[in-house]
């Protein structure tokens, strides 16, 4: 039977965050962000096994997730690229050498610094994806008009926003369909798992998302993830 197994790419520094360490070290509400992260997928019963995937270098991992207090569903691969590409393609080809990860078995690749995701979500997405014969991601129909700028940052034209969505992880993918993909694209300006399955023609499935799951890419995305863990852990 197929495992479900998330894998979160962390190799990344988040320079524009502007914090003193890379963004999913930064504390929120007592935690890092990615050790909340971490605790929301690894807590969800239909995931069998969660993956961080985080640099050779990484000088902070070993402070949260010691290596003898790992609990067995979380393994630290230290494989991080230099891209979030190059990062997940070296997270799978580690986990199918060192941990029996099959072509059959599915993925969850999730960013780190998406730290507020619900369980909902997760769940909503694999009972829409578990029977797909491509895959699927998180995403949010684009609500806001869309303007497109000039050279000069003018308004060129107003973009018509029906159709468009805005993608969001986990995306879900079968391990062997996700490494192929991968092995074919361009790892330096492919930014997320859907766009390299659909450069082979395919076309993923759509799951609607939620608001909460916002990427913390600038320091005031750090309140609205405050507010929302907050929320959850009174909840």
């Amino acid at each position: 039977m197929s495992r479900r197994i998330a894998l979160i790419p962390a190799a990344g520094v988040g320079a524009r965050f502007g914090a003193e360490c890379p963004k999913q070290y930064v504390r929120l509400v007592g935690r890092t962000v990615l050790e909340h992260t971490v605790t929301r997928l690894a807590g969800i019963p239909a995931i069998d096994l969660v993956f961080i995937v985080v640099s050779s270098q990484d000088e902070y991992i070993d402070t949260i997730y010691p290596s003898a207090a790992l609990p067995p569903n979380i393994a630290i691969l230290r494989c991080g690229g230099d891209t979030r590409a190059q990062t997940v393609r070296n997270g799978i080809r580690l986990a199918q050498q060192h941990y029996a990860v099959l072509d059959t078995d599915w993925l969850l690749v999730h960013d780190a610094a998406r730290c507020c995701v619900s369980t909902e979500s997760v769940e909503r997405l694999i009972k829409a994806v578990q029977h797909h014969p491509v895959g699927g991601l998180l995403a949010l129909p684009v609500a806001d008009t869309l303007k497109q700028a000039d050279p000069a940052q003018q308004v060129s034209r107003t973009v018509n926003r029906a159709g468009l969505w805005q993608a969001q992880t986990p995306q879900m993918f079968r391990a062997g369909m996700l490494a192929a993909a991968l092995d074919q694209a361009d790892l330096d300006v492919i930014t997320d798992e859907s766009s390299a399955v659909e450069a082979m023609g395919l076309a993923p499935l759509l799951v609607a998302g939620d608001i909460r799951n916002l990427k913390l890419t600038s320091a005031p995305d750090a309140l609205l993830a405050t507010y929302f863990l907050q929320r959850d852990n009174i909840e």
